[in-house]
């Protein structure tokens, strides 16, 4: 079985989360599974990037914004590989680029074009775990771009739909997809199962809990996505063709 996981960046936030999303993937590892781990930067670090970055430039080139923000995915790819390698399972961090994740070249807001899945099929093979920094791929050009805000989302449904895995579950500070806010709104409803259609719907209407190009992709290629906490891992949100 090949199973896709994304954590989000409340998911990720300080040790002890890393180590508790760590002891997931290699339980899941250790039953036999091949794991795809894909993660967004820590906490509020894209944002704390961007304001240094307008400190020094405020009108810096979207170029160079792109090849600094995309550290902050990668520095949570090394630690999360390190976390699963110290539990004693075997793991590699990849780049959007080393991952073989190719885009339109629009900076800050590109869009994936294709993924070369040779280099993870490699690792997978090799028996690791293959840890993903989300939210980045690179040009023809060869420059690195990112994927807009939320884009570490895309990156795990793409890799699911070219891996063909057998599950893709993305990690967040919520248990699932609720009509509204439920942290504002006690009375909110969670959904068992969402479609494409209404998922898309709720984003529009300012739901963040998926970046919509992800769901546009999961639709495009059949994808079922999960979305449940990181928290407690307990069964979450299923987004897919039917209601």
């Amino acid at each position: 079985m090949l199973i896709v996981q994304k954590y989000g960046g409340t998911s990720l936030l300080g040790a002890q989360r890393i180590q508790t999303a760590a002891i997931r993937v290699a339980g899941l590892a250790r039953q036999g599974a091949r794991v795809v781990v894909v993660v967004s930067a820590q906490g509020d670090t894209t944002d704390e990037m961007i304001a240094r970055a307008e400190q020094l430039n405020p009108r810096g080139s979207a170029r160079e914004m792109d090849a600094y923000l995309a550290a902050g995915e990668q520095m949570s790819a090394g630690l999360m590989a390190m976390a699963i390698g110290a539990l004693g399972c075997p793991a590699v961090s990849l780049t959007g680029w080393q991952a073989g994740i190719r885009t339109d070249g629009i900076y800050g807001n590109a869009r994936i074009l294709d993924i070369d899945t040779q280099r993870i099929g490699r690792e997978l093979d090799a028996g690791k775990v293959v840890v993903v920094a989300g939210f980045q791929g690179i040009a023809d050009t060869g420059d690195v771009t990112t994927l807009g805000r939320g884009g570490s989302d895309t990156t795990a449904v793409a890799l699911a739909a070219y891996l063909q895995a057998d599950r893709c579950q993305i990690f967040t500070d919520v248990d699932g997809v609720y009509d509204r806010d439920p942290r504002r709104f006690p009375e909110a409803i969670r959904f068992g199962r969402i479609s494409y259609g209404k998922m898309l719907r709720l984003i529009e209407n300012g739901a963040q809990v998926l970046h919509d190009r992800s769901v546009e992709m999961a639709r495009e290629h059949g994808i079922q996505v999960e979305v449940l906490s990181a928290f407690t891992g307990a069964p979450g949100t299923i987004v897919s063709a039917v209601e």
